[in-house]
């Protein structure tokens, strides 16, 4: 596996190219359950052991931008702070990004995307994360190292790859779109809804969960990926596609898979079901359909 690394990256290829100035690894770990509060049990985790000169990134306080007017529980953030904390990360432009978790990726997929998102192409989520690392039984290093700032100016995101409202979403989906939900199918079906105030899913999306591009703990091998989607696209372009989920997070596991299976192109409605249902009159549906 030979850089740059734009997609995934096996342990053992992150871990021979160890020590490096050029490279940046990011640790991403965090909780979702731990709804209303912010999810410290990730940074602690970083600071017990991680991957040797990995920083850190906090879903809410780094990954996100400020809540209200129907944004969603993990807002995209705005170009100038995103900068902002690449260059506190020592991130700078052309720099090898690695970010790694240790649940399925998603946390990882969500600043490759945000990455993607803002030109800077040089990036990979660690397939497996941390579990594959540890269970690799490679090095981890049990305090973190201090990184110097980096020059990273703002790049403005790329529009045509993000659904920023509702709005956008019902243009998409006039236009003939699909529109994947990638949360737990009773979730989509509206039988549980445990972090929003609204059960259900947008009319007019079909369900892939994103754990289906996993098995055994790494992702799906690049053309089962693609035959898996192509099956859902129906002869569609991977531009006629936009994903999403509860807020805006494991939707970027879709984006990574896609891209990965060689379907670079699908958009995400950066809200997702969090902004949809902040509308109280939004249309909402039930069950598989």
């Amino acid at each position: 596996m030979t850089r740059p690394w734009r997609t995934l990256v096996d342990p053992a290829a992150l871990m021979a190219a160890l020590p490096d100035a050029t490279l940046r690894i990011v640790d991403c770990r965090f909780t979702l359950a731990i709804a209303g509060a912010a999810d410290e049990a990730g940074e602690a985790a970083w600071r017990a052991a991680h991957i040797p000169g990995a920083t850190y990134a906090h879903l809410e306080r780094d990954l996100s931008g400020a809540k209200g007017g129907g944004r969603g529980r993990h807002p995209w953030p705005g170009a100038d702070a995103f900068a902002e904390t690449l260059s506190r990360l020592g991130i700078a432009p052309g720099m090898q990004v690695v970010a790694y978790d240790d649940s399925d990726g998603a946390f990882a997929a969500r600043l490759w995307w945000l990455l993607q998102s803002a030109g800077h192409r040089e990036a990979a989520v660690l397939d497996g994360g941390w579990a594959a690392w540890q269970a690799a039984g490679l090095p981890v290093a049990p305090s973190p190292r201090e990184v110097a700032p980096a020059p990273h100016p703002p790049r403005a995101f790329d529009e045509t790859r993000l659904l920023r409202d509702a709005d956008a979403v019902r243009r998409h989906l006039d236009a003939g779109g699909l529109l994947i939900d990638a949360r737990a199918p009773a979730r989509f079906r509206g039988e549980v809804e445990p972090l929003d105030p609204r059960a259900g899913h947008v009319p007019g999306a079909c369900n892939r969960p994103y754990t289906a591009n996993m098995e055994a703990g790494r992702f799906k091998p690049a053309a089962a990926l693609a035959a898996e989607f192509e099956v859902l696209l129906a002869g569609r372009a991977p531009a006629e596609v936009a994903v999403m989920c509860g807020s805006g997070v494991t939707a970027c596991h879709h984006l990574l898979a896609l891209a990965h299976a060689g379907l670079e192109g699908a958009k995400l409605y950066a809200p997702s079901w969090s902004g949809w249902v902040d509308d109280p009159t939004a249309e909402v549906a039930t069950g598989s359909d």
